[in-house]
């Protein structure tokens, strides 16, 4: 039976569907609204507007649950790789031994950039944001692609793993760029991580081999940022999908959405809030009294979670990973004992339990990659690699709809009305 709900404008009535999902969400289609009653709907910031229907990725924001293709991301994490999850996420289907095999393989193929690549780090002022770069070089490899079109999931394998493969290349150039360091070519031995990890922290007298735990936890990582729904990049990358741009471009602008210290950079502000708490002087305890006392705007960053209203279930899992890393690495960092101290204080204050501000992933994350030596520009770069297969995924739900339409959504406009232009003698 179809389902159907009413809405009255001007004393009358017009019948709009409803569009339930595989869960049970349920969703007014308003796309014929303008048609019917002149009229759009008005939500700043998209919060309670649908602007797709996915198969890619379900979140229940009030039950703690993410799950890639119907996958628990706790079974993810526990069984698969980031290689694995990263072609569920991308073709909806658990890899068979032989697609990951090929798969591995093209991202070991194409993980060298064009040699003529490697000379527009040069051009890059000393200390530019890695992120800016990472922007900036993706839509150059686009210019490396050859320009087919994209007709077949083969073709979407091949422009996927070397988009995936060399985002790293040009993320862990980029650092050695900003630090005067030679570029390090990838080794066609090392698998995902562990080969970014080298590219990283290698210098030509002196190889960097990642431990078995410092690689677990970067590929934790990685899966677990693997995708998250419409959130800011995700949606961009849509956006400009739908104008039948290409993969490359799309990311690019992916990229640029993530950039900014609301989305993809909060794992830096956590690192910036243990650094001011360790320059006050003060302690955790005092930084906790003015959090709650609402001092200056005063916020306790990495906790809590606009989709989450509960716990977020990827900090659960990050959490177990930065324990055991601490443990393994057996680091003096006095900002992480600043992390582990404000992390047990959160957890049993009552004011933060009545108001379920938990830990989230970015929390966990930025101790993570402190812990690895990961720079803190570096921060928001790791947030991309790992977030590329939901960008792709996302971009390839555009390209594979024959019904698929360039996205414009509508304003209000409250500018000045109908203005008479001023001659300039008489301004």
């Amino acid at each position: 039976m179809s389902r159907r709900c009413h809405v009255e404008v001007d004393s009358r009535r017009y019948e709009l569907p409803v569009v339930v999902g595989t869960e049970g969400e349920r969703a007014i289609d308003i796309r014929g609204l303008r048609r019917q009653t002149g009229m759009i709907t008005l939500d700043d910031g998209y919060a309670n507007t649908g602007s797709c229907t996915s198969d890619i990725t379900y979140i229940d924001g009030e039950q703690g649950i993410l799950r890639y293709r119907g996958i628990p991301i706790e079974e993810l994490a526990e069984n698969a790789s980031f290689v694995e999850t990263a072609w569920l996420v991308i073709f909806g289907r658990l890899p068979s031994v032989t697609d990951r095999n090929r798969f591995s393989n093209l991202l070991t193929e194409n993980s060298m950039l064009p040699d003529n690549m490697r000379k527009h780090f040069e051009a890059f002022p000393p200390h530019a944001h890695p992120m800016a770069i990472l922007s900036a070089m993706i839509n150059a490899l686009s210019t490396y692609e050859p320009q087919r079109q994209i007709e077949s999931d083969d073709d979407v394998e091949l422009a996927a793993a070397r988009l995936m493969s060399r985002v790293r290349t040009i993320a862990a150039a980029s650092y050695k760029s900003s630090v005067d360091e030679p570029l390090i070519y990838p080794r066609y031995d090392f698998k995902y991580c562990e080969n970014f990890l080298h590219m990283m922290f290698s210098l030509p007298y002196k190889e960097y081999e990642p431990s078995p735990e410092v690689a677990r936890a970067i590929n934790l990582f990685m899966l677990l940022h693997a995708d998250h729904e419409q959130n800011c990049s995700t949606s961009t990358v849509r956006m400009v999908a739908s104008g039948q741009a290409n993969m490359f471009a799309s990311c690019a602008a992916g990229v640029c959405a993530l950039w900014g210290p609301l989305h993809g950079g909060a794992n830096v502000a956590v690192i910036q809030m243990l650094e001011a708490i360790r320059a006050s002087g003060t302690g955790v305890a005092d930084h906790v009294r003015r959090v709650k006392n609402k001092e200056a705007g005063l916020r306790l960053m990495g906790f809590g979670h606009r989709v989450y209203r509960n716990t977020d279930p990827r900090a659960k899992l990050l959490k177990k990973s930065a324990d055991q890393l601490l443990d393994h690495l057996h680091i003096d960092d006095p900002l992480l004992e600043i992390a582990q101290e404000l992390e047990q204080t959160a957890l049993e204050d009552p004011y933060f339990i009545e108001r379920k501000l938990y830990p989230n992933v970015d929390f966990y994350s930025g101790i993570i990659l402190r812990a690895v030596g990961i720079p803190l520009d570096m921060f928001t770069v790791m947030f991309a690699i790992g977030r590329m297969p939901g960008w792709i995924a996302n971009w390839k739900e555009i390209h594979d709809d024959p019904h698929s339409r360039i996205y414009r959504p509508r304003q209000v406009y409250t500018g000045n009305p109908l203005t008479e232009f001023v001659p300039r003698d008489r301004r």
